[in-house]
């Protein structure tokens, strides 16, 4: 069985070296589905929590949220940085609040400070759900990401094995390293 969550995601890029209208700094909502697949845990006859889904995943995706992605080779990165830098915003303002905790991946570097996330390919509906993937299939069990964004939308599914996740009889969510339940303590 499946527990299916969605979020939308505001964010402005480009295409570089696109030879169309996707070539110039443009935003778009984007809408990102998440299914996660397992058995239905008997203590609390579903799933995974889809609020505890969202807690897990947006951890991660808010550095995406209200963000600039642009590509390591994009001649606009240093431009930007030097402006955030002569702005005194580069190493972050005090109302910056929604930012998740910076992260390198083989993909994607994010800089929460700045609201930026550089990515080694073109950030497409495609790019995004690798992107995503990589960040997330430790946590969840992903069986399905969807992202759709403007007129574009992609989809991939992938194989996940059932139980590979310890999750709490009485909350549904997953135990830590340690087997823990960090919302109620439950230990295993």
């Amino acid at each position: 069985m499946r527990s299916i969550t969605t979020f939308d995601l505001q964010y402005a890029h480009r295409f570089l070296n696109f030879k169309g209208e996707a070539q110039y700094l443009h935003g778009h909502t984007g809408t990102l589905t998440i299914e996660v697949e397992d058995t239905v845990n008997e203590g609390v006859n579903m799933v995974f929590p889809c609020n505890e889904i969202k807690k897990t995943a947006w951890e991660i995706l808010k550095n995406f949220d209200h963000a600039l992605i642009l590509r390591e080779d994009d001649p606009l990165l240093p431009a930007v940085l030097e402006v955030y830098e002569r702005q005194g915003i580069r190493g972050g303002h005090p109302q910056n609040r929604m930012k998740g905790p910076a992260f390198k991946s083989e993909l994607a570097t994010a800089y929460p400070d700045c609201r930026l996330v550089v990515t080694k390919e073109t950030m497409t509906v495609e790019g995004m759900i690798k992107i995503v993937h990589s960040l997330l299939k430790d946590k969840l069990n992903i069986v399905k990401l969807t992202f759709r964004s403007g007129d574009n939308t992609a989809s991939a599914k992938f194989e996940t094995e059932h139980g590979r996740i310890d999750r709490c009889p009485l909350c549904g969510i997953a135990l830590n390293d340690k087997g823990v339940c960090p919302k109620c303590g439950y230990r295993k």
